[in-house]
């Protein structure tokens, strides 16, 4: 008698806060911030968190925020007093100042690591703690290599600085004792790529554009300058308006294309992301439909003077989480049931040893 194999059952997660609820949180958060000048920051985090992470959903069952709000503190002042100490040294001793940027490029890979490391840990999901095992090294090559590839490419090879990144990310992220593992097709990728470098060079033109348009007006406006007016005045008002005129609209569509790019990488990762090689994370957001509402949460942000930015925040969650899940192979009690069983062990291992969150 042939065994029937259990069949896949899609679940898609589910963000059940409401912007009422936590305009109270966030309003508390800023007059607390404000007050203590900025201390109490690191709790505000702690409690954004823990109220987006408990309202999200997967399954009926919520994912988990155990950070403390001393562990941000302690990471933001760690950081803090170092870059403290390295503008001293710089300005005391030039010559450590050619140097010490070298340091503190060297540091900055520990510090993704660890921040990685700690996020993950304070997360948990049906009591099961998230884990990251990445190395500085490991986050060297792909965030700050990566990064000066795009950066020297002029964002030609963002695709493959994006696989670099999330592999990385994925492949070193762990659910109790179960791993993550992704490979991004860089054909894919590159196909999330296009529409974003065509609206940079759509922005790119529109500059160019608007430079050659301000450039000629000036000499019109030079042109009719009297002896009794300062043409030097005129000209650097007209230079600062030209890199303004240009600056800014290519910026708005810079903004705009990174918006696009950003979705369709996370999509392409997201669907070629495996826990424990069977079952598969999704993501199907519109790349269209979270940029209006991107575009429209600031909108009304800005109108309302920041008082809609909790409905905003909860606006935008409640879509990003509705558009992602996992396709669970199998029945998805006995694989959760599984997972609990090996992973509840692993948790307990590390439940104090989260270290601090450095803000990266």
């Amino acid at each position: 008698m042939t065994e029937t194999r259990p069949v896949s059952q899609v679940t898609r997660g589910e963000f059940r806060g409401q912007a009422g609820e936590y305009f109270g949180i966030w309003i508390v958060n800023i007059l607390l911030t404000i007050v203590t000048l900025g201390i109490y920051s690191a709790w505000a985090k702690v409690r954004r968190n823990r109220y987006f992470y408990g309202n999200s959903f997967v399954d009926n069952h919520s994912f988990d925020y155990h950070a403390r709000g001393l562990q941000i503190l302690i990471g933001r002042a760690i950081v803090f007093v170092f870059f403290v100490v390295v503008q001293v040294v710089s300005v005391f001793y030039p010559l450590a100042g050619i140097v010490l940027p070298f340091v503190v490029l060297l540091a900055l890979p520990w510090l993704l690591s660890r921040g990685l490391r700690f996020s993950a840990r304070v997360t948990s999901y049906r009591n099961i703690r998230f884990d990251f095992k990445g190395t500085p090294w490991g986050a060297f090559v792909s965030v700050i290599l990566g990064g000066l590839v795009a950066f020297l490419s002029l964002g030609f090879l963002a695709p493959l600085a994006s696989r670099w990144l999330y592999r990385y990310v994925f492949n070193n992220l762990r659910y109790g004792d179960r791993s993550f593992a992704t490979d991004p097709r860089i054909g894919k990728l590159y196909r999330a790529w296009i529409p974003a470098i065509i609206v940079t060079l759509i922005g790119a033109a529109i500059a160019v554009g608007l430079g050659l348009m301000i450039s000629a007006a000036s000499g019109a406006m030079a042109g009719t300058v009297g002896e009794e007016e300062s043409t030097g005045q005129i000209m650097a008002t007209v230079v600062i308006a030209t890199i303004y005129g240009t600056l800014i609209p290519f910026l708005i569509v810079y903004a705009i294309a990174a918006v696009l790019y950003r979705v369709g990488v996370r999509n392409v990762v997201m669907n070629a992301t495996l826990l424990d090689g069977r079952h598969r994370l999704f993501s199907d957001m519109g790349r269209r439909r979270y940029l209006w509402i991107v575009v429209s949460n600031l909108l009304v942000t800005v109108l309302t003077l920041g008082l809609m930015r909790p409905w905003a925040a909860v606006r935008e969650q409640r879509y990003m989480v509705g558009h992602s899940g996992m396709i669970i192979d199998g029945d998805i009690g006995d694989v959760m049931a599984s997972i609990e069983a090996s992973g509840s062990a692993v948790t307990a291992e590390y439940l104090d040893m989260e270290g601090f969150d450095f803000g990266f």
